[in-house]
């Protein structure tokens, strides 16, 4: 097998093996030695799933040799979110409370990646029952950096960018209910898309109310790819779009064809940028990293720039009250009953906080004031442009810097702006803007208008021919 063979895209995978020129055994055993060989550096793996790999392949290939058709992800190997559940591998969602736990059936979206040929090659590592930016939980070794293996992956799809980034595979479900889809990508230098909300349906997490702390976060999650290019993502949707019964806010995709991405139309479009929203602190390089990509999108793409400032207040406080009432507390506080020292301090204090009704509906009426700024900021622009972080990747210990441009900011202020559009549901993806003088990546976002899933997936794709990003690669996928 060529040693590059590690290096293609999805699509070049599936091609590749639908075509004879490998086959489906032959990438799952490349991807399982290189899991095998650099894993124990980056921790993108809490469950390596070896011989269900080899067993998906053989399946793949045993369908072309009967002559039938082996799906659009034919052979492509893939990591899973360890907060989507699976049949066949068990899912702990970085928690010592789920630490045993054994699903009965999978999530919807595995049953149509699995429906589609792909390979499984594991779960990937997560921040503990999705709360938290950064990776770390209790039960595995928090996911490193491949840029840079003193530094955090972002979370909490920790696993699922760093196993991307490093070349593990090439594609891996993410899910996003405050930015954990984006924050790994634009930490990783990779592709990360969250789509609008109900394109892929969820079943059971979030909508299952026998699993206290997973059953959450039902009007904020989405389900995603992260991947080295656009293309791979938009391969991605086409198989795990669509909607499902047993998610009561998917929706139909007849609107989208996830496979055009053309560049037609894009000329011309009107684009709002914010390097702050006028509240947040960014740090300089940041700033000067976001700027020199605008002016990709005029220069090369054609579009017209409009600098927008919002005079919104920070929804930050809404968010995580929000994230609070979509939480079992009834049933969290009785899991955490005598067990309150295995949990993640932060989610402790979350889950004992004394809410009151009068926060949940502060919080709820927040969100609309928010929503109906956000739609009347779109009228007048196609897609809102903004920093996807405030900072680059930062150390592996800590939650967040204390300290951004000078400014004192909470832990979590580098993300902020990302869960707006969690709150609004609408699509945005983040892609590689440049690199620090450190060789370390910062991401770009792109917000569409509601719905408006194609033109974001366009206009991602017209920026990446315009400013390619895929032939940089860490040291270490090269090692």
């Amino acid at each position: 097998m060529s040693e590059e063979l590690w290096m293609l895209s999805a699509t070049q995978i599936a091609q590749g093996v639908r075509a004879g020129a490998f086959t489906a055994s032959e990438v799952a055993a490349c991807a399982i030695e290189r899991v095998a060989r650099m894993d124990s550096h980056i921790h993108a793996f809490c469950h390596r799933a070896d011989a269900l790999a080899l067993a998906m392949a053989q399946a793949v290939d045993d369908r072309i040799a009967r002559g039938e058709d082996p799906g659009p992800l034919a052979g492509v190997p893939i990591g899973i979110k360890d907060l989507i559940v699976t049949r066949d591998m068990k899912t702990r969602f970085g928690s010592r409370l789920y630490q045993d736990f054994q699903a009965d059936e999978d999530d919807v979206v595995v049953e149509r990646l699995r429906d589609a040929g792909a390979v499984f090659l594991g779960k990937t590592n997560v921040s503990e029952l999705g709360y938290g930016g950064c990776g770390h939980n209790p039960l595995s070794e928090t996911t490193r950096n491949p840029w840079n293996l003193s530094l955090t992956s972002g979370g909490s799809s920790a696993g699922s960018g760093a196993a991307v980034a490093a070349g593990l595979c090439p594609i891996a479900v993410g899910s996003d209910g405050g930015g954990s889809i984006r924050i790994p990508a634009a930490h990783c230098g990779l592709f990360g898309f969250k789509p609008s909300m109900g394109r892929v349906p969820l079943y059971p997490g979030c909508r299952d109310a026998r699993y206290p702390g997973v059953s959450s976060w039902e009007s904020l999650e989405h389900l995603g790819p992260l991947s080295r290019t656009v293309q791979d993502s938009a391969l991605m949707m086409s198989v795990m779009a669509g909607p499902d019964p047993r998610d009561r806010h998917s929706i139909p995709c007849t609107d989208v064809d996830w496979l055009d991405l053309s560049a037609r139309g894009l000329a011309g479009r009107k684009i709002g940028f914010s390097e702050d929203f006028g509240y947040l602190a960014v740090e300089p390089e940041v700033r000067a990293i976001f700027r020199q990509a605008l002016t990709v999108f005029e220069r090369e793409l054609g579009c017209e720039l409009v600098e927008v400032r919002p005079d919104w207040p920070d929804p930050v406080t809404a968010f995580r009250t929000i994230v609070a009432m979509e939480t079992d507390l009834d049933g969290m506080r009785a899991l955490l009953r005598d067990r309150s020292a295995d949990v993640s301090p932060h989610l402790v204090d979350m889950v004992m906080r004394d809410w009151t009704a009068a926060d949940f509906n502060a919080a709820l009426m927040a969100r609309k004031r928010f929503f109906n700024d956000i739609w009347k900021l779109m009228r007048d622009i196609d897609f809102l442009l903004t920093p996807t972080l405030t900072v680059p990747p930062f150390r592996i210990d800590i939650q967040g810097p204390e300290k951004v441009d000078g400014q004192m900011v909470r832990p979590t202020q580098w993300s902020s702006f990302l869960s707006p559009f969690n709150l609004t549901g609408q699509p945005a993806a983040s892609l590689p803007a440049g690199w620090t003088r450190d060789q370390l990546p910062v991401g770009l976002q792109i917000v569409g208008r509601h719905l408006a899933d194609s033109d974001v997936l366009r206009l991602s794709a017209a920026y990446q021919e315009a400013a390619p990003w895929m032939h940089r690669w860490p040291a270490i996928a090269e090692s």
